[in-house]
């Protein structure tokens, strides 16, 4: 069943300084479709200039995560240029989630296969429900999932990152919390109570603190550890010359809890 073209690919809610986008074709298991990563990369252009968005939710509507790319849309286009127009943006829309100033967090539910385990990797922080499964399975039709073993390699191990790539079996949500894939796993109905709790205890600490310190994190896994050292070092340096820091310092000195308002 086709939706209205009217319909949004995602969905936007703003609650106290907290954006959850949710992918909305939950009847297709939420395809990465040209227009689902047309939509999602405005939304993440526009929430990295809003200064009031302290952290995103990931959501997806219907009953899995997000199935990959669209492959009944990538099977009309059957030539080199158009495939690689398609990977290089949904490689530009992960990029732009890892740069984004504010945390993301993947809310994960049923299934995140392929390019949709890949989406969950970028992210910053992920939940996963207990039903939630995940696989890069494209070698399952004959296309190895390159683009998601970029995400993946960097978050599990090397020998368990091949192994789901040349397989294309599935893990369950407590294999994905073990290899380092997701954070949390917790019972269905837990689910938004879990992303809550994480995104309140991100959104008590400074805005400026956790994205120069995201920013940080990400480009120091690039270098060398000498190289590292001398960025954090920098990055620590005009961090505390801020004044939310300077306040907290002062705060831990005294014995208060940090005025940041």
């Amino acid at each position: 069943m086709s939706l209205p073209a009217d319909v949004p690919f995602v969905l936007r809610g703003d609650v106290a300084g907290v954006t959850t986008l949710t992918l909305n074709r939950g009847e297709r298991f939420n395809p990465l479709s040209e227009e689902m990563l047309a939509a999602l990369q405005a939304e993440f252009k526009a929430i990295a200039l809003d200064e009031k968005v302290r952290v995103v939710v990931l959501a997806a509507a219907g009953k899995a995560f997000c199935a990959g790319h669209d492959l009944k849309q990538m099977q009309v286009h059957p030539s080199e240029a158009y495939y690689k127009s398609l990977f290089q943006q949904c490689s530009k829309l992960m990029l732009t989630i890892q740069k984004l100033p504010q945390p993301v967090i993947a809310r994960v539910h049923g299934l995140a296969t392929a390019a949709g385990c890949q989406l969950v990797g970028m992210c910053d922080l992920a939940v996963a429900s207990e039903n939630a499964s995940f696989a890069v399975s494209g070698v399952n039709v004959g296309l190895f999932c390159s683009t998601p073993a970029v995400a993946l390699s960097r978050n599990v191990s090397r020998k368990q990152a091949m192994e789901m790539l040349l397989t294309g079996n599935f893990i369950d949500a407590r294999t994905a919390m073990q290899r380092g894939l997701v954070n949390r796993v917790v019972n269905p109905e837990q689910l938004d109570t879990c992303v809550a709790e994480l995104v309140a205890s991100i959104v008590a600490k400074p805005a400026l603190a956790i994205s120069m310190g995201k920013q940080l994190f990400y480009k120091q896994l690039e270098m060398g550890v000498e190289a590292a050292y001398q960025l954090a070092g920098q990055t620590m340096a005009c961090n505390m010359l801020d004044d939310t820091a300077q306040e907290g310092v002062q705060a831990f000195l005294e014995k208060r809890r940090p005025d940041w308002s």
